[in-house]
């Protein structure tokens, strides 16, 4: 028998999180039925999109929802060997017990030299929102010029450089001059501290005069009303996430797009990155071939990079 840990919500967030918002509860696993195995978990995420997905998804004294890596210690189910490593969606736990049915294991050539933290960043989902956004989205072409706010992050930092790999020009913006000498170091062309500059107008007019054919939203809020101004005639816009927003307790307004939407002739969409879930298995290799030709210091995201 198996003593788990997991961390639960224990009230749904009002405002920033906080740590009183969360319980630590331990389980006790049953033995396992056929079909089943046990998981342990190697590294848990701590994604953005769990602050808005917690309010609609979850109520109180439920798991934080979460993807994980996990090592298989226990099978009865032969698709899964003892020691192998996948993706799952467990949550917030240390061990749990699955039919197999949610799991993905890691790419069955995934090289000894690179973490495999990644799955949960670069070759995982930021990874293929990355890659989605920009191509099925945003349908970028080589010599475009394409802005990504929160471009430290998980999937924004994955963004520029798959842009610059496509031949385009990366502008981005991130909160912390230790975030832009990373940027600075994986290829960005022009970036920018937006909590430093006087003027956010100026500082993308000045990154980029004559506007952005694409747009990388992962913000919202003020940044999206000052940059789709600045945005190119037929500009394309991928809307990923609205991060400036997520903790409001009441809610921003203004001012509206539409009127640059209609006389720039631009196209916004939002998207999820399951409506690709097809194209998943051959996304991931071309991810993992481009981690290969770069280097594993370039595709990992910042905060990654700050883990011990």
């Amino acid at each position: 028998m198996i003593k788990a840990k997991a961390w639960a919500l224990r009230k749904h967030f009002d405002g920033f999180p906080k740590d009183g918002d969360f319980e630590l509860k331990e389980e006790q696993l049953p033995a396992l039925k056929d079909g089943e195995v046990l998981l342990e978990a190697v590294f848990l995420s701590v994604d953005p999109y769990m602050r808005p997905y917690s309010r609609v998804r979850m109520k109180e004294g439920d798991v934080m929802i979460g993807t994980q890596v996990a090592k298989v210690v226990e099978s009865r189910n032969s698709s899964f060997a003892v020691g192998s490593y996948l993706v799952s969606r467990c949550g917030w736990r240390t061990h749990s017990i699955s039919d197999g049915k949610d799991l993905t294991p890691l790419l069955s050539d995934w090289p000894e030299n690179i973490p495999k933290s990644l799955a949960l960043g670069t070759l995982g989902m930021p990874g293929l929102t990355a890659l989605y956004g920009l191509m099925e989205v945003c349908e970028i072409k080589a010599g475009e010029t394409v802005l990504v706010n929160a471009a430290a992050g998980a999937v924004g930092s994955v963004v520029g450089q798959i842009a610059k790999i496509k031949g385009c020009k990366v502008i981005g913006c991130a909160g912390s001059d230790e975030k832009i000498a990373y940027l600075k170091e994986i290829g960005f062309d022009e970036v920018f501290n937006y909590k430093t500059v006087s003027s956010l107008e100026d500082a993308l007019k000045k990154a980029s005069p004559d506007g952005y054919d694409c747009l990388f939203e992962n913000v919202g809020g003020h940044f999206s009303s000052v940059a789709i101004p600045q945005m190119k005639t037929f500009g394309r816009i991928a809307v990923c996430g609205s991060i400036s927003l997520y903790n409001d307790t009441t809610p921003q307004t203004g001012p509206y797009v539409q009127p640059h939407m209609i006389f720039k002739q631009l196209r916004m969409e939002g998207f999820l990155v399951h409506r690709w879930e097809h194209k998943n298995v051959e996304s991931l290799k071309q991810l993992m071939a481009w981690v290969k030709e770069v280097g594993k210091r370039h595709l990992q995201h910042f905060e990654m990079q700050k883990r011990p």
